[in-house]
């Protein structure tokens, strides 16, 4: 995602950049300090380098064929050894198969840059 940002920058002569905010669905599991931790380490000594990194979560929705159902799924808790839950891809309604219509995004919302001149 940085390497992208970097060729898009290029086409602007960014100077600078203050902040990049990106969307991260909840099914990639991408934690938000993994996130963080990396943006920094990736970024050094490009002109991404102190930028704030704005994560914003999008949801696991789906819809199933089956009852028409439209909407989050089932969380499970993955118990004491996990910070993350796990999603349950059947329909909460009638248990059917499902298509999974949000929550897997990873991408680039918007950048906030300095541009030479």
């Amino acid at each position: 995602m940085v390497n992208a940002v970097l060729e898009e920058l290029k086409k602007h002569d960014a100077v600078s950049v203050s902040s990049v905010d990106i969307v991260i669905g909840d099914m990639t599991q991408l934690g938000d300090e993994q996130l963080l931790f990396a943006y920094e380490i990736v970024t050094r000594d490009t002109v991404l380098e102190g930028s704030e990194l704005n994560i914003e979560h999008e949801p696991i929705n789906v819809a199933c064929k089956e009852c028409g159902y439209d909407g989050p799924v089932v969380m499970l808790d993955a118990g004491d050894f996990s910070s993350h839950a796990i999603p349950v891809l059947s329909c909460p309604e009638c248990g059917g198969r499902v298509k999974v219509t949000s929550g897997q995004s990873c991408c680039v919302r918007s950048l906030e840059i300095e541009e030479k001149g």
